[in-house]
């Protein structure tokens, strides 16, 4: 005979596990929405935020080159463009996230928030960075006016494309060992020029001073301002005592594109001896030399990751949890 089992036991079990459930989701439903999660905390004004970065140039000749960043991996990747003044730090150490004061001033000195230095930066990054949560990324397009300027009309310097300079130039004998620091200052003495790359004599020197005569030849390349320039005529006249046309071999579309350095003899000009030349024109033979820093007159693109928050003395909204997120 066939055994006979009963099915209500499992019946009123089942019944009671699916009643429980029922109730227990009633409950965690009923009291999220009596406790709601308390909003992340958010930047504002006077808060002390450690950020990492990545800035780029948004306009001009440079649009897209990287200019500076806080991250070593960026810094250190040589497929990535880079702009004509970027310089890399020398080593991972060298890069940090960086701490930023929200607002327009700060004490000199910044803010130490657990041994971070926070201080103001230009006024469109830390305007961007309003009403950021930590571990998210945003970008921001910053235009000149918010952040380093324009630069300054001084700080452009005008120079023909094709220019003569004398086949000898007479110095004082100090000034002779400064420009010429590997040299002798003996009549018939030989040596390459510093700034020229051709070959210098000694014409004549006393206790005072010395005459230096340049021989290059002709067609000879020379990069004395940092890029390729060409001997283009070498006049011999008044015994010797002639000119040297050298012409710039910039093409006009170069322009913005070509950093360029002062030897190390010329005075700076607005307390720099690099430039950008930001003009080529062959048709009136000028050149304009920028000697204003890089990011001034360029709208910046910021790619901004915010790291940690510690609210200010004003903060409103957010949890803070232990102070930072």
């Amino acid at each position: 005979m066939a055994q006979k089992y009963s099915y209500w036991p499992l019946a009123i079990f089942m019944a009671i596990v699916i009643v429980s459930a029922g109730g227990a989701g009633a409950y965690l439903y009923y009291h999220s929405k009596l406790s709601p999660t308390k909003p992340l905390l958010s930047v504002e004004l006077g808060d002390n935020v450690t950020v990492n970065y990545i800035g780029y140039f948004g306009s001009g000749p440079q649009s897209g080159a990287i200019f500076d960043t806080s991250l070593w991996s960026v810094a250190n990747n040589s497929n990535l463009k880079k702009s004509l003044e970027f310089t890399n730090r020398g080593s991972e150490a060298a890069y940090t996230p960086l701490g930023v004061h929200v607002g327009p001033t700060a004490p000199s000195g910044g803010y130490v928030v657990h041994n971070t230095t926070f201080n103001t930066v230009i006024t469109g990054f830390w305007k961007g960075m309003l009403g950021m949560t930590g571990n998210v990324s945003r970008s921001i397009s910053i235009p000149p006016s918010l952040g380093y300027g324009n630069g300054q009309a001084g700080c452009y310097q005008s120079n023909p494309l094709v220019y003569t300079i004398p086949t000898t130039n007479r110095i004082a004998l100090s000034t002779f060992h400064t420009q010429y620091p590997n040299a002798t200052a003996m009549t018939g003495a030989q040596f390459a020029d510093p700034q020229y790359g051709w070959t210098d004599y000694v014409l004549s020197a006393n206790a005072s001073w010395v005459v230096v005569q340049y021989h290059p030849t002709l067609g000879q390349l020379s990069s004395p301002y940092g890029y390729p320039e060409q001997v283009t005529n070498i006049s011999t006249a008044s015994g010797g005592a002639g000119t040297i046309t050298l012409t710039s071999l910039l093409a006009p579309s170069q322009a913005g594109l070509v950093l360029g350095k002062l030897p190390s003899s010329a005075s700076t000009v607005c307390s720099a001896n690099k430039f950008i030349v930001s003009s080529i024109s062959p048709a009136t033979n000028t050149q304009v030399w920028n000697f204003n820093a890089e990011v001034m007159g360029q709208t910046l693109v910021f790619v901004i990751t915010v790291l940690n928050i510690y609210p200010g003395p004003n903060h409103t909204g957010g949890s803070a949890g232990s102070g930072g997120y």
